[in-house]
């Protein structure tokens, strides 16, 4: 890192004495630059910086040196001495060798000067001051060789303010990962629908506050062992440029970081979260995708529109194929993603994954086939199609078996011996085992969380509506999604995702409020943006670019979520597919049942009532213009962040 400051050091032993005080005018007026005059008592002269001799004058009167600051140091050894053809003088030194400061450079003969009549004055000028110093001290006095008599005060070269600048992808790239500690920062990056998710070395490292007020850049956080940058709709495409620019990382595990007195329960529960996060972000994309078309395939055969595609036409089954497909093979797409995010093999995961949805073992695990039995209990096959803990647990002991491989194999052996023994191990263990258990479990968990919300009706509704939206501020609704995906996957259906839905269109129709109200161009312009975006299941946009900076703004938009949710509860409406927002109305119809419209009628209910409430809550209280933008807000640290 450039120094603030540099020092220099007396050339010689004598008297130091401030530059305007010399004898040559060119010097003494500053001309040649900045600098200060010894007088030498003694002929011994050193240099005053440490850097590369740039030249050495055919006249042997002249030195110079170009320090690492890239100051231009002119050591002058006398007044008007070119003269003397370099009679007095015997340099020590060859041009372009690299010296220390302190180093001899050359030896004066101060006898023979004064005997010409010429002052053996040395002057010690930075002859480039003007464009790299905003400054020099000089301590006038009696100095030794080598001693401290001089500080030059560097400028420091201001970056330019680009924070209300719109840059291009390749420039806002390098702007995040500049601000994130550099690329020697970055363990690993990955993307979520919205953000860029770094796994830092040093979390401290990172510029909050010069991120937080780029545009370009709706807000940072500190959460579940992530930096997460929030980007928006742009994050795919700046993802790929800070890639790009990044090359290659550390094929390293991000260090674990270090006891900081946090409980460990909720330390634990942070990492976990990180662990889901890193699984599953990468894939959600695809699944919300896929269950937009099985959504549509159900409208299309709804008898109310006349039937429009056949269950068993051709053009219906490959159509319903493409879309099952990242449901049917979400093993193979979580274990790659999992062990990405743990840098072990992502290939030997998604063989594992593969193995789990085998055809013959999933016809297996329909039939609930018997493996083996031991003691009375039987250990049966599963179906693992659309499931999502078993593998992110199984990605997890391959990395374990991996490591340990490693240690004990030898380095010829393991390319052939660590897929062979891990893929091996993990699968029958996933099947027997810890499959069952896990997916056991989820289930349950899953069928509970359906049969609650259904049981807690509109008080479950008003609740979960009206606080969803905190949870996606701490990132923490990454928690959520994998149980959303796990009811589907399990019942086929989801009650809770069909609140949460509530909650984007609520967040799209306040800022569409401030929007439609506001005469300020830039706001207009994010507020139409983002309502779009949240209308799209996507709420950072909105949330981190003008909810939380107008905090009524997103207390307008959590009480008409609110009473979507409430209505949402009260009609037992649920949800058949993944994709919230008003994008996602096909996830509520059911592709079992296609003429049971019950949840697609509360869906058009509970979405207006979002709508109307959101909206005139934040047009009457929300929000007006004379409102002060308050600054992105800072979050709080997560657990499992440093």
């Amino acid at each position: 890192m450039v120094q603030d400051t540099t020092n220099l050091l007396a050339p010689a032993t004598g008297a130091v004495i401030a530059l305007a005080k010399t004898s040559d005018p060119i010097f003494s007026q500053g001309t040649m630059g900045d600098g200060f005059g010894l007088t030498p008592t003694i002929g011994k002269v050193v240099a005053p910086v440490s850097g590369k001799i740039s030249m050495v004058a055919d006249t042997k009167h002249a030195v110079g040196i170009v320090t690492n600051e890239g100051l231009e140091v002119l050591v002058h050894m006398g007044v008007d001495t070119v003269g003397l053809k370099g009679a007095p003088f015997t340099i020590k030194i060859e041009n372009g060798q690299e010296v220390k400061a302190g180093d001899e450079i050359a030896e004066m003969d101060l006898d023979e000067i004064k005997a010409k009549g010429l002052d053996t004055t040395i002057m010690v000028l930075i002859t480039n001051s003007a464009d790299k110093i905003s400054g020099l001290d000089v301590t006038e006095g009696e100095a030794k060789a080598g001693e401290v008599v001089a500080t030059a005060y560097l400028k420091t070269a201001e970056a330019e303010d680009t924070s209300s600048k719109k840059l291009s992808y390749p420039e806002l790239a390098s702007f995040i990962i500049k601000n994130v500690g550099g690329k020697e920062n970055v363990n690993n990056v990955i993307h979520c629908i919205t953000r860029l998710r770094f796994y830092l070395k040093d979390e401290s490292k990172a510029n909050d506050d010069v991120l937080k007020n780029q545009r370009g850049i709706l807000d940072v956080m500190h959460a579940s062992g992530q930096y997460q940058v929030v980007i928006g709709n742009e994050v795919t495409n700046v993802f790929d440029e800070v890639v790009k620019q990044l090359g290659p990382l550390d094929s390293e595990a991000a260090p674990a970081p270090e006891d900081d007195g946090k409980n460990p329960v909720s330390k634990a529960f942070g990492n976990l979260i990180g662990f889901i996060t890193g699984s599953m972000s990468p894939i959600i994309g695809v699944i919300a995708a896929a269950g937009i078309i099985k959504g549509i395939l159900a409208l299309l055969t709804l008898p109310q529109l006349g039937s429009l595609l056949s269950v068993k036409s051709t053009a219906y089954i490959t159509t319903s194929a493409i879309a099952d497909s990242a449901f049917f093979f979400l093993p193979v797409l979580v274990g790659y993603c999992a062990a990405k995010r743990l840098n072990s093999d992502p290939i030997i995961a998604a063989v594992i994954g593969g193995v789990l949805v085998y055809p013959q073992l999933v016809e297996w695990g329909k039939a609930f086939k018997t493996m083996f039995e031991v003691g009375g209990i039987k250990f049966e096959f599963l179906n693992y199609t659309y499931s999502i803990f078993p593998m992110i647990l199984a990605a997890w002991l391959a990395k374990k078996c991996e490591d340990w491989l490693k240690k004990w194999l030898p380095s010829y052996l393991q390319m052939i011996f660590i897929p062979l023994i891990t893929v091996l191990v993990v699968s029958a263990l996933t099947l027997m085992v810890t499959g069952p258990i896990i997916q056991g479990v989820a289930n349950g968990i899953a069928v509970f969380i359906n049969w609650l919300v259904h049981a807690s009706g509109w008080i479950g509704g008003f609740i979960i509506g009206g606080f969803y939206q905190v949870l996606v501020i701490f990132g923490l609704h990454w928690g959520v999604v994998p149980l959303v995906a796990q009811q589907i996957a399990g019942t086929g259906e989801s009650a809770l995702n069909a609140i949460i839905c509530s909650s984007m269109i609520a967040q799209g129709a306040a800022v569409l409020a401030v929007a439609i109200k506001s005469k300020k161009e830039d706001l207009k312009e994010l507020g139409f943006a983002s309502t779009i975006s949240a209308m799209c299941g996507v709420t950072e946009p909105a949330v981190y670019g003008i909810s939380l900076r107008y905090k009524k703004v997103f207390i307008s938009g959590c009480i008409g979520s609110a009473f979507g949710g409430l209505v949402t509860g009260l009609m037992h409406g649920t949800m058949y597919g993944f994709t919230g927002g008003l994008i996602g109305f096909s996830s509520f119809f059911n592709p079992k049942h296609p003429t049971d419209l019950s949840s697609f009628y509360t869906f058009l209910i509970a979405s207006a009532v979002t709508i109307v409430v959101s909206f005139i809550v934040t047009w009457v209280w929300g929000y007006n213009d004379s409102m002060v933008q308050g600054a992105k807000v800072a979050k709080k640290k997560r657990p499992g962040s440093k």
